[in-house]
């Protein structure tokens, strides 16, 4: 979102919706990922944690981002694609911004 992300250099005002939730997804695909010989697979909550820091400083869309956690689509990725060892219990509350 802050015109400095791979590969493009976009800022958010370049991106429309489908870019900033592809962006959303593709960081939750890279983080929990099994298959990469450099590091393991986050849990969910270990995902998720790394992704509101990079809301806060501006690299993920925080709507998107909120969105993907109230929506329950993190959990269903992670029921279909990860290992069960991956799979946590969550505080989505932490996640969402007050208003």
């Amino acid at each position: 979102m802050d015109g400095k992300g791979y590969p493009c250099k976009l800022s958010s005002d370049d991106m429309g919706i489908p870019e900033r939730i592809m962006a959303v997804a593709d960081v939750f695909e890279a983080l929990t990922a099994v298959d990469r010989p450099y590091k393991e697979g986050k849990t969910l909550t270990q995902a998720l944690n790394i992704m509101a820091r990079m809301v806060e400083d501006g690299h993920i869309d925080r709507p998107v981002f909120e969105l993907f956690v109230r929506s329950g689509t993190y959990r269903r990725y992670g029921e279909q694609h990860l290992r069960p060892e991956q799979i946590d219990e969550v505080d989505e509350s932490q996640f969402m911004k007050p208003d």
